[in-house]
């Protein structure tokens, strides 16, 4: 089960890839049906209700989450399919951000699992690339009509401006924030693993924050900008992890202390810096680790290691194939070449065949 301040324990529950495949969406053949059918054997509204409320029950268990987030999964059914896009979507964005590095963001099976037990910099970013993932996920549900329990985000300071300028339908990331707040619970008082899992939490959340921006429609005759329509809107989700990657290349280690005020633990630098290590004080939106990270060179428990993978010569081979070298393979590829879009509407492409040579690290 969950920690309540954990939020990678989903994780726990499906593969990272074909994630969406664990929650089916309702759909005339998941009620049994081929579309053939006369309307007067259709089921009736209620029937549909129920059978979709068992639906989103079974991938809120599926999830195995802990008693109070599996309550706010079944309280409302846009809460299961949003938390199943947000572990996918945020999977697949770390897989892209380290599709070059030694640690591609291999989470299948064993490795996630040892990963998420140690506090290194990549379980620093999966933790903040998971929170952002949700609560992204959730202001973009509340704005497209996918939730009970929220909908379009208000325009702020209202009172302060004219009221016509504002409408159309934000993302409403006061909402999600609030949600993603509670499903993670409170900040943990003493463990030091704990403290830093929520503070990269935070981050996360923080940097969707920070991206949000206020989008504008001109309306009126002629294109003239006498009617304006204003919503907020968050960044695209490649932006963030974009962001959050730049974070992870950042990152710094910490120790524990405790506060003699609150008698509470506080994150700082660690007691005895190692080697490239500095001794800068954490803020509130740096990703933080406790554990140095291995080289994930060769096989181990948080890897697979580097053996057979695909490297570019003069980008990455060098640093991925750790100074073992490197194979060379020739292959003949057809790819779709000179493509035209012709009225209307449909694009033609030629077909190209070309030579080209594969790079994969030797073992």
């Amino acid at each position: 089960m969950l920690d309540g301040h954990v939020l990678l324990g989903w994780l726990s529950s499906c593969a990272l890839l074909g994630l969406l495949a664990c929650a089916p969406r309702p759909s005339a053949a998941y009620f049994g049906l081929t579309g053939n059918e006369p309307l007067t054997i259709l089921p009736l509204t209620s029937e549909l209700e129920e059978a979709a409320a068992k639906a989103h029950y079974k991938v809120c268990d599926r999830l195995k989450l802990e008693k109070k987030q599996r309550r706010m999964c079944r309280r409302d059914p846009g809460v299961a399919e949003t938390l199943v896009e947000a572990i996918s979507m945020s999977a697949l964005e770390c897989q892209y951000q380290f599709r070059f590095e030694r640690w591609n963001c291999t989470l299948e099976g064993r490795y996630r699992a040892s990963l998420l037990k140690r506090g290194f910099k990549e379980t620093a970013f999966l933790y903040a690339i998971s929170s952002a993932g949700l609560t992204h996920a959730m202001a973009k549900a509340c704005s497209a009509g996918r939730m009970e329990r929220c909908t379009c985000d208000e325009a702020p300071d209202l009172e302060n401006r004219e009221a016509w300028q504002w409408g159309g339908c934000g993302d409403n990331l006061k909402y999600s924030n609030k949600f993603v707040k509670e499903f993670l619970g409170r900040k943990p008082n003493k463990d030091l693993r704990a403290r830093v899992d929520f503070h990269n939490n935070l981050v996360g959340m923080k940097v969707i924050k920070a991206g949000v921006e206020t989008t504008c429609k001109c309306h009126g005759v002629s294109g003239s900008c006498t009617v304006r329509t204003c919503w907020r809107q968050l960044a695209p989700f490649h932006e963030i992890g974009k962001q959050l990657k730049q974070k992870y290349e950042t990152s710094l280690k910490v120790g524990s202390t405790t506060n003699e005020a609150t008698g509470e633990g506080d994150i700082s630098p660690p007691k005895k810096s190692s080697p490239g290590h500095n001794d800068q004080i954490p803020r509130t939106t740096d990703l933080v680790y406790i554990d140095d990270s291995p080289s994930f060179c060769m096989m181990s428990r948080y890897s697979p290691g580097t053996s057979g993978r695909k490297c570019y010569k003069d980008k990455n081979c060098d640093s991925i194939c750790c100074g073992r070298g490197h194979n060379t393979q020739s292959r003949v590829v057809t790819r779709p070449c000179q493509c035209q879009v012709r009225w209307c509407c449909y694009v033609e492409c030629k077909q190209c065949t070309q030579r080209e040579e594969v790079y994969t690290c030797k073992d």
